[in-house]
């Protein structure tokens, strides 16, 4: 009996053509999966855990419906603003991408092209060995997870549907500057401003502009701001651990390829993540005399973070000095510069976003200007002859395009967050109703995370452990610890 081979395996030129690395390929499709793995289920599960059990539903709503958003919109207009062709020194050109004919030829980024001051080409535009549908959605996976970093800002009191609207102004008129400006051939491409794979991009952006948008939105509850006690530690813990096991794609996978750099850089986000936790935790237990769970998960994420923009470019003795600092400066910007800021103090950043995002995402591209390999930048860089600062010239010039490119995110992003809430808030309220802020997810949702009540949830005769002891008795509601009487 005659079989039918598949049309893909007839002609193997059309669907593997010369240009085609099929372990590059691979490798690229596994990173965007694992960095995805880190929003959905990782983010949703985090935010879903380490918020008080009224809000579970809603923090864990709010990354989800990010998730979706952003990847309708990048396929439509955004992923082409962040990677197309140049339209203004800081945004390309917006377009779809979604046909054929533009997925499945070579991967390139057209504007990534590095001239000498006299015009001649000192470096060709990137041109990965994997086809642009790969390329699309391995970007994609960072737009979504900066989304999901910032809303760590705004949770347990945000208005679900201005949160709807949110989500693709801010990608479309903040996160693709960022992108383009930084990774996409824009002018701090060009001019040397090193982020890896996104501490300026991604985390000092979603810190400032959580920070921001904090602002805007205003504050939770009274009763929850005084006492906001985590729902579930241990589930906590499995979306924290999906979100450092997933950094292995996020940076290994910046070069574009699987090559030795890719390997450096997996090798330094876990050194530099485990640094980071170790020294926020003997912080804690020095100053506290208590090791703290989430102080642990805290110090973790700012290792991850402060390591993003040097990754693949330091040597693992930087990355253990980069760990040292993710793990106290954030710490005593959280711990003890936060609490006597009064302008800090004043905005509620739920989860700190600000602390182990913006600050540890400032701080390791500032490091990264010191400690910034030459043989290694020469692997990954446009520029060839960049370098850190203990590494002589240009090294000093390096430290201050690091920090020039990252005044660039926080100026930018503190003023096209702060129209966009504003622009919002003329539409709907940025903020929860307090009777919805009282209840919590019931009123919001019409749901509940667990199959219990109380902890600010407002009592339901008709709902909430109803019983008779014998037929013909008298219904008794059962008691809580937290009943509203």
């Amino acid at each position: 009996m005659a079989t039918t081979v598949p049309i893909a395996y007839q002609n193997l030129t059309k669907s593997a053509p010369d240009w085609l690395n099929k372990g590059d390929n691979a490798w690229q499709m596994m990173a965007a999966t694992v960095v995805g793995l880190q929003s959905v289920p990782g983010l949703v599960i985090l935010y879903g855990s380490i918020v008080k059990k009224k809000w579970a539903v809603n923090s864990a709503f709010m990354a989800l419906y990010a998730f979706a958003a952003v990847i309708i919109c990048w396929v439509t207009w955004a992923y082409k603003m962040s990677f197309g062709e140049k339209l203004l020194p800081f945004w390309g050109k917006a377009g779809p991408a979604l046909g054929q004919k533009f997925l499945t030829i070579q991967a390139e980024l057209p504007a990534t092209a590095h001239n000498f001051a006299n015009g001649t080409e000192q470096t060709a535009m990137i041109e990965p060995f994997f086809p642009m549908a790969s390329m699309v959605w391995y970007q994609c996976v960072f737009a979504c997870i900066t989304l999901i970093l910032l809303a760590g800002s705004l949770l347990g009191r945000m208005n679900i549907k201005a949160w709807m609207m949110f989500v693709p102004l801010w990608l479309t008129f903040s996160y693709t500057v960022g992108a383009f400006s930084l990774w996409g051939g824009g002018f701090l491409f060009q001019w040397g401003v090193i982020d890896y794979t996104g501490g300026f991009v991604i985390h000092l952006s979603s810190g400032i502009a959580g920070l921001t948008a904090a602002y805007w939105v205003g504050p939770r509850s009274k009763a929850d701001r005084e006492r906001f006690p985590p729902n579930n530690i241990l589930l906590m813990l499995a979306g924290a651990g999906l979100l450092w096991m997933g950094w292995a794609g996020f940076n290994g996978g910046g070069p574009y390829t699987a090559n030795i750099d890719s390997s450096m850089a997996i090798l330094n986000t876990n050194i530099c993540a485990a640094t980071s936790l170790l020294v926020w935790t003997w912080l804690d237990v020095i100053f506290f005399k208590k090791p703290s769970v989430i102080g642990a998960v805290q110090g973790m994420i700012t290792g991850l973070v402060c390591i993003t923009p040097g990754a693949g470019l330091v040597q693992g003795w930087a990355a253990i000095i980069m760990g040292i600092c993710s793990g106290s400066i954030p710490w005593f910007t959280m711990m003890v510069v936060h609490k006597r800021w009064t302008l800090l103090q004043k905005i509620d950043d739920t989860l700190g976003v600000f602390h182990t995002h913006a600050v540890a995402g400032y701080l390791g591209g500032f490091l990264t200007g010191v400690f910034a390999e030459p043989a290694l930048c020469r692997l990954f860089l446009p520029i060839p002859d960049s370098n850190g600062a203990i590494y002589g010239s240009p090294g000093g010039a390096q430290i201050g395009k690091q920090l020039v490119g990252g005044g660039f995110i926080i100026g930018w992003n503190i003023v096209v967050t702060s129209i966009i809430c504003v622009v919002i808030s003329f539409i709907m309220p940025l903020r929860m109703s307090e009777e919805h802020l009282a209840i919590g997810d019931d009123a919001v949702h019409g749901e509940e995370a667990y199959a219990l009540w109380g902890d600010g949830e407002k009592y339901d005769s008709t709902k909430h452990g109803i019983h008779s002891l014998d037929e013909g008795e008298h219904f008794k509601p059962s008691i809580g610890v937290t009943q509203v009487m």
